[in-house]
């Protein structure tokens, strides 16, 4: 029996759909263990790349180490200690069962916060900023500066529930999480969101439901729309544009050049049925999100962790593969109609945290205009990485949520 099949014998079919369910726990068969290790010694390998870097992507030395450390030393008993260490549940929206974590603060008077992870990754990326968000007072911070956190599994990603039907969008996506503040009792709240985070936090703005009362993006949707049109098209930009603006404008066409991953998932997600079936297939395809993140996990994999170590990858893969959900996440890119960068029309506090490292650095001039209620902005100049910041620098990107939704206290 599979993980999943335990889930729905435990929770299908509520007497209330609108009731919370759990608390939840995770515990995958040793069977199903083995059997990734067998599929992980069974690899087919292709031959050695034609270049000296990984221009071609990932290379045949990072995956191979990958590959050795995850059939003989990786504890994936270890990451399910993690996620049980912390309260998760379920609850019926829309249709869907939606998984999430729920970790309150012992400060009563802490602010409600939602944070949604993006793609490649998972609630796994957010586990490590739980205790700064929380606890703030063991990390040099003031009890004033705790936080609620609830922190949701996208739909068809980890433990929530597959769509089977179209129209999983962001914008739905948005409704259903103000739906679940709500049923949590939160009339007061703020969101949070990078990647795929950042586009669902965005549109719950643009919603404005009541209690929402400001939002913070390590990933602005702040592209005007004629400019990012432009850069898609590969045409000529209109002058006058600031130095910060036109490195962005370069910034923005490399990301479009160079993100095959997203293209193949926005139009032919069902074709990527090989990422269930090999585990190393999914590894590769999951790793290979942007230069930097490719760089900082080879670098954990040749035994010079900055940020990302070995473990922190694989948590990540490995609940990919066991929840198989490498198709049913990818159909996100495919539902997808709205540009990952460009102005959304948000009217809503925002608070902005441009990483050095991101895929294009958020220019002031273009914050502005998007978020005209813009009340934090800030660029991390020191010790900040790169695309999934909250799991890379995980006190620095607490420091940068504290800062940036004080004045909403």
């Amino acid at each position: 029996m599979t993980q999943n099949d335990t889930r729905q014998q435990r929770f299908e079919h509520p007497a209330d759909k609108n009731t919370i369910r759990g608390p939840f726990h995770v515990k995958f068969p040793e069977m199903e263990l083995t059997q990734l290790r067998c599929r992980i010694n069974a690899t087919k390998w292709p031959e050695k790349e034609t270049v000296a870097d990984a221009s071609q992507g990932v290379q045949l030395s990072t995956i191979q180490k990958l590959a050795r450390y995850w059939a003989t030393g990786y504890d994936w008993r270890k990451c399910e200690a993690k996620l049980n260490a912390l309260p998760q549940f379920f609850t019926h929206i829309d249709g869907l069962d939606i998984h999430f974590m729920h970790v309150r603060s012992k400060h009563e008077d802490a602010l409600p916060l939602i944070i949604t992870h993006g793609w490649s990754g998972s609630i796994i990326e957010l586990m490590k900023i739980v205790e700064p968000l929380t606890n703030p007072t063991a990390y040099g911070a003031k009890a004033s500066d705790a936080f609620h956190l609830v922190i949701p599994s996208l739909p068809g990603y980890g433990f929530s529930g597959k769509p089977t039907t179209t129209g999983w969008d962001t914008i739905r996506i948005a409704r259903a999480w103000v739906v679940l503040m709500k049923r949590l009792g939160y009339t007061r709240y703020v969101a949070q969101g990078g990647d795929w985070g950042a586009v669902v936090t965005d549109m719950m703005a643009v919603q404005s439901p009541p209690g929402l009362i400001g939002m913070h993006t390590n990933m602005p949707g702040v592209v005007p729309p004629s400019i990012d049109n432009a850069i898609q098209a590969g045409n000529p930009l209109p002058s006058g544009l600031s130095d910060d603006e036109m490195r962005a404008c370069k910034q923005l066409s490399y990301v479009y050049k160079h993100s095959a991953y997203a293209q193949i998932m926005g139009t032919r997600p069902q074709t990527l049925t090989g990422l269930v079936d090999s585990p190393i297939g999914l590894a590769a395809f999951l790793i290979d999100h942007d230069a930097c993140s490719l760089e900082l996990i080879t670098q954990a994999f040749d035994g010079y962790p900055v940020g990302l170590t070995r473990d922190d990858v694989l948590d990540n893969i490995t609940l990919y593969w066991l929840t198989q959900t490498a198709i049913s996440s990818a159909r996100l890119y495919w539902e997808n109609k709205l540009s990952f960068f460009a102005v959304k029309g948000v009217s809503i506090p925002v608070a902005v945290s441009v990483f050095p490292y991101e895929l294009y650095q958020s220019p002031l001039s273009w914050s502005k205009m998007a978020y005209p209620n813009l009340i934090y902005y800030n660029k991390v100049d020191k010790g900040g990485r790169g695309h999934f910041a909250a799991w890379e620098q995980p006190e620095l990107f607490a420091a940068e949520l504290r800062a940036g939704f004080k004045s909403l206290r």
